[in-house]
């Protein structure tokens, strides 16, 4: 993936997307439940800047190959 400045957007229904600044095509979206929303008292945006922060990260420790990407290895809690 090309280097480029990522934003994350409020979408009028409410879902959470990541996306390219120049780009309008999504790579990631966020879509909390109403129970979700009521259970975070409102911080829903915040815990999605979060979520989408650590994946950021955690997508550029994979393409930098700190990582052991051995299939049979990973476990999913």
């Amino acid at each position: 993936m090309p280097t480029s400045f990522l934003e994350i957007v409020e979408l009028p229904d409410g879902r959470i997307e990541l996306r390219r600044a120049e780009d309008e095509g999504s790579l990631v979206i966020l879509d909390f439940s109403e129970d979700a929303k009521a259970f975070l008292q409102g911080q829903h945006v915040e815990v999605a800047k979060a979520m989408l922060s650590v994946g950021v990260q955690m997508a550029g420790r994979l393409v930098e190959g700190e990582f052991n990407t051995d299939e049979s290895s990973r476990v999913l809690h």
